[in-house]
């Protein structure tokens, strides 16, 4: 199975303006090509990845990098994902059955029933399993290090920020200052950013989620030179689970750096 063939072959909505149109085009003229699988745009996964490409956008240029996301949904799921989190809505196409999930051989998450329990019953039941650790290895580890903090992670909340979307009253970022410091991950930092994507999708559920069916699929990211040669891939193993490094989710792309040194070592003027 060649990913690259599969992404080359994918015609797909696109969200900006609903058309179907190959998923790679105008993808021609990147250094490289960075393909998205995410799961539902409603799950925690795909909400949590685009924050920190939003965070870290300015970092790369679309000669460099071309980005492309595929999520579980429809045009109006797509939208107000893209309105939540800033995500490009030109980057982002959707996949109504996780067609294209099935042809990457992603895993499909935990596929326990019972008798006389409908699919999206079926599609809780697993998805609630697996949130408790069960077929989704790593997730109650990644759950605690949101609660407990992360020394080996950035900052997630500047001090000046206004957090607001969630539960509790509206409060100032240096509130965490409070919880053990500056300058990394503090204990409950990340657990509010989850919480407030938590409200987000419960708050817009059939929006976000037109079809539970799908609840469980996981998702892979997959970064590509321009001549459609794979430099590196992550498969997603379970719920929160979407890079292999969480503390740094977007450290891969440090290979850009080094490919590009190949390339020219390799090419020399």
């Amino acid at each position: 199975m060649n990913p690259y063939n599969i992404f080359s072959q994918s015609k797909l909505e696109r969200v900006s303006d609903g058309i179907t149109l190959p998923l790679l085009e105008n993808c021609e003229n990147a250094a490289h090509i960075l393909i998205l699988v995410w799961p539902q745009l409603g799950d925690f996964d795909s909400l949590e990845y685009a924050w920190w490409l939003q965070r870290e956008s300015r970092k790369f240029s679309e000669e460099k990098l071309a980005i492309r996301a595929v999520g579980i949904g429809d045009r109006p799921s797509g939208t107000r994902f893209c309105e939540y989190t800033g995500f490009p809505s030109e980057n982002l196409f959707v996949e109504p059955n996780a067609q294209l999930h099935h042809q990457l051989q992603l895993y499909s998450g935990l596929n326990f029933s019972l008798p006389g329990l409908s699919v999206s019953g079926k599609a809780w039941l697993n998805l609630m399993l697996m949130c408790a650790g069960l077929g989704s290895p790593g997730t109650l580890k990644e759950v605690f290090r949101g609660y407990r903090g992360d020394r080996q992670a950035p900052q997630l909340i500047e001090d000046d920020e206004i957090i607001q979307g969630t539960p509790l009253p509206a409060f100032k970022g240096s509130f965490f200052r409070l919880a053990g410091g500056s300058g990394f991950q503090r204990p409950f930092e990340l657990a509010t950013l989850r919480l407030r994507n938590m409200v987000e999708v419960l708050s817009n559920w059939n929006t976000y989620v037109p079809n539970p069916a799908y609840l469980t699929q996981r998702g892979g990211t997959f970064l590509f030179d321009n001549k459609g040669q794979l430099i590196y891939e992550h498969r997603d193993p379970g719920i929160l689970g979407f890079a292999a490094n969480m503390s740094q989710p977007l450290s891969f792309l440090s290979l850009l750096e080094t490919d590009s040194l190949t390339s020219t070592s390799n090419n020399p003027v």
